[in-house]
């Protein structure tokens, strides 16, 4: 990537999704929204990955374009970088129960491209960030409903 394209990037992220043995759905609502999000110029889609662990703890990493039934998702193949290395592929693995498939998307937010600009242009830069799961804000909200039912 030129400078310029890079001086124009924003955050990336990634998830990695697991389905239980036998049950790996990668069309369908979840394709349909993530497709949602490309279209809406949101995210760019930067690489997508579907890793399957063998109850042995083998794991195969395709790239989208070796996957069979794509479905909606065929339209995002030819945008895709190969990004993610072997390396990257055993560390997001590790996190897999053994006889899962695994979906990992990886992408820029667009949204947050005009912002990260600025700061970078501003002579700022990004020293740390994190997410905070679902789970533990539906665990914080739920313990705080329970504290004001109790006290009343």
């Amino acid at each position: 990537m030129s400078d310029a394209a890079l001086d124009g990037l924003g955050p990336v992220d990634y998830v990695v999704v697991e389905f239980p043995p036998g049950s790996s759905n990668f069309t369908g609502e979840m394709a349909a929204e993530l497709i949602a999000l490309v279209d809406s110029g949101t995210i760019r889609l930067i690489d997508v990955l579907v890793l399957t662990k063998a109850d042995d703890g083998s794991v195969e990493a395709m790239e989208l374009s070796d996957v069979g039934e794509l479905g909606e998702l065929r339209a995002l193949e030819t945008e895709l970088a190969e990004l993610l290395a072997a390396e990257d592929v055993a560390h997001l693995a590790a996190a897999m129960d053994p006889g899962t498939t695994a979906g990992v998307l990886v992408w820029e937010n667009v949204w947050a491209a005009p912002l990260a600009s600025a700061v970078r242009r501003s002579g700022g830069q990004l020293i740390a960030d994190g997410r905070i799961p679902i789970q533990a804000i539906i665990a914080s909200i739920e313990a705080d409903e329970a504290t004001a039912t109790e006290g009343e």
